[in-house]
This record gives C-alpha cells, structure tokens and sequence, in this order.
C-alpha cells in the first residue's frame, strides 16, 4: 500500500471520527438500538421490545457518565412511585421460607426457560441476606439484619415491597431490576420476599 493512500485511508478515518463525535448522546444511543435490532431475534419468551426503552431508561442510559442532576432524580423517582401498585388488602409481607426460595433461584425471562414456570429474584447475586449463604454478589448493598436494623414496622414492609416492585422509586438509575413493574416477579412472590426481609424469624434477621 503507497504512503498516499495510507494517508487518503488516515483521513477518511479522521473525518469518520470527527462525524462521529458531531452527534448527540440521543442520536448515537438511537443509532446503537438500531444496530442491536438488526442483531437481536426474537427467541421464546425473549422479545425485541426488551431493547425499547422507556423515558426513566433512556434518560439513565445517556447520563451514564455523569450523576442525574437531582431535579430530574426527583421527578423520576416520583413518576415512578406513581407506577408501583401496593397489594390491594394491605398486606406486604408473606412466607419468608417461600422468599428464601425466591431469593436463591436465578431461573426465569431466558429464552430457554419456560415462561409457563414462576421466576426466580435471584437476590443472592447482588445481595447478603443471611449468613448461612457464603455466596453472593456485592453489586448492591447487604441486607442482612434488614429489620432488625430498621424496625419490624408496617412502614418497613411497605418500603421492602415498593422497593422490590419497583427500586428507581427510591433511587433513580438504580441497577436493580424493577421485579413488579416489568412482570418478573407476581405480587405474591413480592411479598414473599419482603417477608424474608422483614420477618423477625428468617434468618435475615438473626
């Protein structure tokens, strides 16, 4: 290859660069979607529409690098309080033991699982609840001793569940999935895993 084109080529890669970094957060994140769709297949239970996102998604997406400013934390988080839908008799808390279950198991919205079979939480990933399990993830903070910590109150029930269905309620951008609101989760299984949470004989909180 001569030197002249070895520059032609160097300089189509500027320009192509220089283009490129021309374009707003929202066209490059709208041009990456597009490159994903034509990738991504529609496979079981696993859909295109997993890639779309809605308006607390996007703006988290393009903040990335920086912190929300807490004006637009704020609305979000309120919008999203909005969406969360409390057990219609008031009760939040359920069977701890079917919670542990819950908790443990990672199965569930995979295009090779059964959509027909209840989902996992699969908490032990991000979270410590007990100190009988020795494996488990430090993503998100631990959560042993949750109500021995907080209090065996109805506010902290009530708070474990909102939190459960729907953590960018109480914390925007949050990398904790929305089990409630994205249907990954049933009321029930909520909360049944609150009861882990809260109940003073699981052994969250011995």
């Amino acid at each position: 290859m001569t030197r002249k084109r070895i520059a032609a080529l160097a300089a189509l890669g500027l320009a192509a660069a220089g283009c490129a970094s021309l374009m707003s957060e929202e066209e490059k994140s709208a041009k990456a979607l597009a490159m994903m769709k034509t990738s991504f297949k529609d496979n079981g239970q696993a859909k295109l529409d997993r890639l779309d996102q809605d308006e607390m998604q996007r703006l988290c997406s393009l903040a990335e690098q920086k912190p929300l400013p807490k004006e637009t934390a704020d609305r979000l988080e309120k919008a999203q309080q909005a969406l969360i839908k409390y057990p219609a008799g008031g009760k939040y808390a359920g069977d701890w033991k079917a919670g542990e279950r819950i908790a443990q198991s990672g199965v569930g919205k995979q295009f090779s699982d059964n959509p027909a079979n209840p989902a996992g939480g699969n908490c032990y990933a991000c979270h410590q609840l007990t100190k009988a399990e020795v494996s488990f993830g430090t993503i998100g903070p631990s959560l042993y001793q949750f109500a021995k910590l907080r209090g065996f109150t109805p506010e902290t029930q009530k708070y474990a569940f909102g939190k459960v269905y729907n953590s960018q309620a109480f914390a925007a951008c949050s990398s904790m999935p929305r089990f409630g609101h994205s249907a990954i989760l049933t009321e029930k299984q909520i909360t049944d895993v609150v009861a882990l949470l809260v109940d003073p004989d699981s052994p969250v909180n011995k």
